[in-house]
């Protein structure tokens, strides 16, 4: 015989109906009705306002011994205060009907073909799954923005393209909470023959800083401690050789100066 699958027992455990066929198997399937039974019992518990006293499991003599004697209490109080409602109802006899889910009972009706009982087909799941999904989302994004680090903008500049170079560009000096300056770079496409790199360069282009090199269109760079911007305001782009050379190619795609 096969029994009912454990998606089909929560189903009916939430008041889903899954058609006669299932109905009939619960009746008659004790291990499925047993199983059942546990997990409308967590249903039950798990609904809000006061619980359903037939739907809890009570608790048994032995708990309230134990409460008595860890609290230290008299013999006035020894008897258990629930042991007129703890007398375990009658198990079902073998080959009697097992109780249904009120829904399942009151319609009996059976399964269309084709609608099965895949959750993907039940308008309440997926409006559970839809809710579950969008409060997930919620907190993924709160806890991303949360861990970002806050930051404040020092200065920006407008990158213009240098001689026969076309792109253009933007650049901006941003400071985090602890301190740390980083310069962000974008620029609108690569012309570079063989690598971008980022540099600040002092007014009279006698002194400059490499920042780093860029492999795309944009890139974020640490502002070295101490560096004051005043005396590099300058922010280049240069058109870098692969010849093992460390120093400015005098080749610039773009350059503009920081403003604050």
């Amino acid at each position: 015989m096969q029994h009912l699958d454990p998606e089909s027992l929560s189903l009916l455990a939430l008041g889903e109906e899954l058609g006669d066929d299932a109905a009939d198997h619960l009746r008659s399937c004790t291990s499925c009705a047993a199983e059942y039974r546990g997990l409308r019992r967590a249903v039950m518990a798990a609904k809000p306002g006061p619980p359903d006293a037939t739907a809890l499991e009570p608790p048994g003599p032995q708990v309230w011994a134990g409460i008595h004697r860890s609290l230290g209490l008299s013999a006035a109080v020894a008897d258990d205060p629930l042991g007129s409602r703890t007398s375990s109802p009658s198990p079902t006899p073998s080959g009697s009907p097992t109780p249904l889910p009120a829904r399942e009972e009151r319609t009996g009706r059976r399964q269309e073909p084709g609608r099965g009982s895949g959750w993907f087909r039940r308008p309440g799941v997926w409006l559970a799954a839809a809710a579950a999904t969008a409060l997930l989302a919620a907190g993924v994004f709160w806890s991303v923005q949360q861990n970002q680090p806050a930051v404040t903008p020092l200065a920006q500049a407008k990158l213009a393209p240098v001689d026969q170079h076309s792109a253009t560009g933007s650049a901006r000096v941003v400071e985090a909470k602890d301190g740390q300056r980083a310069l962000e770079v974008r620029v609108d496409k690569n012309e570079a023959r063989g690598y971008q790199e980022v540099w600040l360069i002092a007014p009279d282009l006698s002194r400059l800083v490499s920042l780093g090199v860029m492999t795309s269109e944009s890139g974020t760079f640490s502002v070295p401690a101490g560096l004051d911007l005043g005396e590099y305001p300058i922010v280049d782009v240069s058109d870098e050789p692969v010849d093992g050379n460390p120093a400015h190619s005098s080749v610039s795609i773009v350059r503009g100066t920081l403003a604050s």
